[in-house]
């Protein structure tokens, strides 16, 4: 191994220790497993990377535990004046050894998994997407002379400091880093947090990742993902039914945890349209809001302002955050129509952490079995479903899902 990636558990993002809490406290023993996959088109990771190394950064991983000084912080992480971690679970996370994986090359690509009991499995998907990330920019730029290698991060600099010096003119745009998943390495990360911490203290609200929040002094940023809905279906299968109202089930579950702290949304684990019939006029009162991760944001953001409006809800006093694939003109236009209308701010991911022109990855780990159950995602985008073709039909039927729409993931 030339150089281990992950060197802290903490190097991850902060939804995977929210999200863990509720599987920790309410459903410990539910069989998991998560699967990889590559969305980029013409990319085969199976020839690109040295699986022999990314074995050893895997195995690495397993070896890490929390130090006391990573602890001490996590203990002092708060909700509204009181601690968001028990000290029974900090204990869990303190001895859990992250179990083993399944490692083999297909052809061209490369099978990657992770089955475990879903408090102990969860941890997997940020850490093994950001080795998976650097192993393949690092024979990038391993083929490039010392004289290109300084270019390309002339260029990041470049490009991140205009972004900078335009968004020192919005200071409407607020934001928190979302790019650990598919970060260009570690290293570039944090400097790019540190140049947002510095140049823009009124607009950069925080980072997702935990040890760059810890070591920044910035807030971890984050809520739940899909993953909590998705696997909610394979605990709840008995029917039809059961599987429609699982979703309603883990919105209680949330609350019930962490009350309005983290109530932001996420819509469109099973298609937005479907969410907003099943989100109640309490849920729409209570929650903070809701985040927007596929289809397009204006649209999505009409309907959000609509469905406030239909239940009694003044929209000005919720929140929306963006998350898909930004960049900073699609961000200044979504800000442009919400103004006035509708509380915004963004979870900028690739386009932050993974612009130095080289193209960008488009890899996820999600979900893909829990209770011996196949699990689906079905988004407002179809290419960004995720599960069986034929467990992605029943649920379309389930759901009442019609959106046709599927455009390639860039990021």
């Amino acid at each position: 191994m030339d150089r281990p990636i992950i060197t802290s558990m903490l190097d991850l993002d902060f939804y995977k220790f929210t999200m863990a809490l509720l599987a920790w406290k309410q459903y410990r023993y539910v069989p998991v497993r998560y699967g990889f996959t590559n969305r980029s088109k013409g990319v085969h990771l199976g020839l690109e990377l040295d699986l022999g190394e990314l074995r050893e950064q895997l195995e690495h991983v397993r070896t890490l535990r929390p130090t006391k000084t990573e602890l001490h912080y996590l203990r002092g992480t708060n909700e509204y004046g009181g601690r968001m971690f028990p000290e029974e679970f900090l204990e869990f996370f303190a001895d859990n050894q992250v179990p083993d994986f399944e490692l083999e090359q297909i052809g061209d690509d490369i099978r990657l998994e992770f089955p475990g009991d879903w408090p102990k499995a969860i941890w997997w998907e940020t850490l093994a997407l950001s080795i998976i990330n650097e192993l393949y920019f690092r024979k990038q730029m391993a083929g490039l002379s010392r004289f290109e290698q300084e270019a390309v991060m002339a260029e990041g600099i470049r490009r991140l400091h205009g972004k900078i010096k335009v968004l020192k003119g919005r200071p409407d745009i607020t934001f928190s880093d979302f790019g650990t998943r598919r970060r260009f390495s570690k290293e570039w990360q944090w400097r790019v947090i540190e140049a947002l911490t510095e140049e823009l203290p009124g607009s950069f609200l925080g980072t997702s990742n935990v040890e760059a929040a810890m070591n920044f002094g910035l807030l971890p940023m984050g809520t739940s993902a899909h993953e909590k809905d998705m696997i909610m279906t394979g605990i709840m299968h008995g029917n039809d039914d059961e599987i429609r109202e699982s979703l309603n089930v883990t919105m209680d579950d949330w609350w019930n945890l962490f009350g309005q702290g983290l109530s932001i949304a996420l819509t469109d684990t099973f298609g937005t349209n479907y969410f907003f019939k099943a989100m109640t006029q309490q849920h729409a009162q209570d929650w903070k809001g809701l985040r927007h991760d596929s289809g397009a944001p204006i649209p999505f953001s009409n309907k959000a302002i609509k469905f406030y409006e239909g239940h009694g809800v003044d929209p000005r006093e919720k929140l929306l955050v963006f998350s898909d694939g930004l960049d900073l003109p699609t961000m200044i236009k979504i800000a442009d129509h919400c103004a006035e209308k509708i509380k915004h701010s963004y979870g900028w991911g690739t386009n932050l952490t993974n612009d130095l022109g080289f193209r960008a990855l488009s890899l996820v780990i999600k979900a893909i079995e829990a209770n011996g159950h196949g699990l689906v995602k079905l988004s407002d985008n179809l290419a960004k479903a995720t599960g069986s073709p034929e467990d992605v039909e029943h649920f379309k039927r389930i759901f009442g899902h019609k959106v046709t729409t599927r455009e390639e993931c860039v990021y």
